[in-house]
């Protein structure tokens, strides 16, 4: 068994019920969730800005899956929810479940890069991730506090009470 991280994020509809159904629907898929960070309100980040801003939270894990078969439920999990596949990159959608951390592996495939390629660049996913390990390092030892603190302001972050 692995501990991991999910990044889950939400834009249209519902945006606090999305996460609690793709919570449940994890755990569902055989995927234990532990914890789950407080929500976020956050601004877009990408080539869409405008577009309603989302709801952001963490999910701590716990899983005996492979990298692979965990983003299968991570996609599975986001077709369950409603998302459309095929728009635009970054654009709005219900829901965006990202596997962020798994252990201390590492990976790189065409498919999974292990830690996520933006985990240490994108204050609405360290912010939570820290809520529920202030301690937490990357497999090369990176701690991810040191991170947040590198990335000064820009991106904001709001706390949006709980989730779940």
């Amino acid at each position: 068994m692995r501990i991991g991280y999910l990044g889950l994020g939400s834009n249209v509809g519902d945006r606090a019920a999305n996460l609690r159904s793709a919570i449940r629907l994890i755990d569902r898929h055989g995927v234990s969730v532990e914890a789950v960070s407080g929500g976020y309100e956050t601004e877009p980040v990408g080539e869409i800005a405008d577009q309603p801003d989302f709801l952001n939270a963490v999910a701590r894990i716990r899983t005996a899956l492979e990298p692979v078969g965990l983003l299968d439920v991570c996609k599975a999990v986001e077709a369950e929810q409603g998302r459309l596949f095929g728009g635009p990159r970054h654009g709005p959608r219900t829901l965006d479940v990202d596997l962020l951390l798994l252990g201390d592996l590492e990976l790189s495939t065409e498919r999974l890069t292990l830690p996520h390629r933006e985990v240490t660049t994108r204050r609405f996913v360290l912010v939570p991730l820290l809520e529920l390990d202030p301690a937490l390092r990357l497999p090369d030892g990176t701690r991810l506090r040191e991170c947040l603190d590198r990335l000064g302001g820009g991106q904001r972050v709001e706390p949006a009470g709980p989730v779940v």
